[in-house]
């Protein structure tokens, strides 16, 4: 399947919680015949770090192409237009 397309998604997923828009995302990735890159953030500090080094204020984060679609609602809209 060369016409597969891959997106990159960092996601929370803690000892306790998994956080469910990172959840929403993956299955909306894979609905669309996308390759998952699943990154996962297991703890707070790694959750801080990558929100510090990519500006956002906000977890799940959607990258296709290289380009920063945002969060689970960022693709929604992406997938909608």
């Amino acid at each position: 399947m060369a016409d597969t397309r891959t997106a990159i998604l960092y996601r929370m997923i803690l000892p306790d919680h998994a956080c469910p828009f990172g959840v929403r995302a993956k299955a909306m990735l894979e609905d669309r015949g996308f390759e998952v890159r699943d990154r996962i953030l297991r703890s707070r500090e790694e959750v801080d770090a990558f929100k510090a080094e990519h500006g956002v204020a906000t977890t799940p984060q959607i990258f296709i192409d290289d380009e920063r679609i945002g969060g689970s609602d960022d693709l929604e809209r992406y997938f909608a237009s």
